[in-house]
């Protein structure tokens, strides 16, 4: 068991099914009445975010909460960073404090191992440039599993990862994750919204990953444009793009009944989905925002709480 959670690639396979093995336990201790146990009572997990994030951040504080963890928030505009101190210096001085785990999100490739090498605490990737983002990639893997209930792992099942792969962290983590679990990855993008070089299976063609039928794809993740991350026009216009990339009311009706919708969030509607999500009966989108909690409650658990039995303090619904 590492100490940090940095990359699905240094987790590996053994390390995914850990994890998703131990959200079976946290997702129990969700639907209780009262959802906290005294796991990590007495650790701290601070939180360290140098770029915007609904989802991530609260699903993280919320995960740490369930666990009885004490909580911190790193205010990057607000701190001493805007005089001048380095990110070294930061991440010492809270660490000085009685940190145990810090969550980053950087916009800088590689930020999460700098950290790592500066602290004895645990540290999570929370995103960091177009790099990684583990733990969206086990909440995605988690999600799969339960809705097809592929326990045992997901050879054969066939996922289209689709959209602005160039600038996602999102799509280099998860499709690492899927070839972790056996399952065959296809990007479906314009060469102009790709890395320079990749090793996966590509097409310019939705369509015909799909299917005249619908069924040559059981997952469709969807992603955004990210604009932000973008310098230049890489398409010539979002509605020629969504005509193309977008799942439009025509794709979505030639779904078949078992195909799994999926999307990181947040989504630019009209674009990358041109129809509403919650008429679509394969889409498990807010499915992935609740796994969220389950998911990162096991990462912290995994990372904080050393040769402790998940069975033991997580079995006590009466905490309070």
């Amino acid at each position: 068991m590492s100490r940090s959670l940095l990359s699905i690639e240094e987790l590996g396979a053994d390390g995914v099914h850990r994890i998703l093995e131990l959200a079976d336990t946290m997702a129990e201790v969700n639907r209780r009445p009262n959802p906290k146990v005294p796991a990590l009572r007495g650790k701290t997990v601070c939180s360290v975010f140098f770029e915007d994030s609904t989802r991530t951040r609260l699903s993280f504080e919320t995960a740490a909460k369930r666990l009885s963890a004490d909580t911190m928030t790193f205010a990057v505009s607000q701190s001493s960073l805007s005089k001048g101190e380095s990110l070294k210096d930061t991440i010492e001085t809270i660490a000085a404090m009685g940190v145990d785990a810090f969550v980053i999100r950087h916009g800088s490739t590689g930020a999460p191992w700098l950290v790592d090498n500066w602290t004895s605490a645990s540290v999570v990737n929370a995103g960091d440039g177009w790099h990684a983002h583990p733990t969206q990639a086990l909440l995605d893997m988690y999600t799969v599993r339960t809705a097809l209930g592929r326990t045992g792992g997901f050879d054969g099942l066939r996922v289209a990862i689709v959209g602005d792969i160039k600038h996602s962290r999102v799509a280099r983590s998860t499709s690492a994750a899927f070839h972790a679990m056996g399952a065959d990855v296809t990007w479906v993008a314009p060469r102009t919204l790709l890395p320079p070089v990749f090793h996966e299976h590509h097409t310019e063609s939705l369509d015909d990953v799909i299917g005249p039928d619908g069924s040559g794809v059981d997952v469709l993740y969807m992603l955004r444009m990210q604009n932000e991350r973008m310098t230049e026009a890489l398409v010539p216009n979002l509605r020629e793009y969504t005509s193309r990339f977008g799942l439009t009311p025509a794709r979505a009706a030639r779904l078949a009944p078992h195909t799994l919708i999926m999307h990181p969030g947040p989504i630019n509607r009209g674009v990358e989905i041109a129809v509403d999500p919650a008429e679509l009966p394969g889409a498990v989108i807010t499915q992935q925002v609740t796994n969220g909690i389950a998911v990162r409650m096991a990462v912290l658990f995994d990372l904080l709480s050393a040769d402790a039995d998940p069975t033991s303090d997580l079995e006590r619904p009466d905490f309070a």
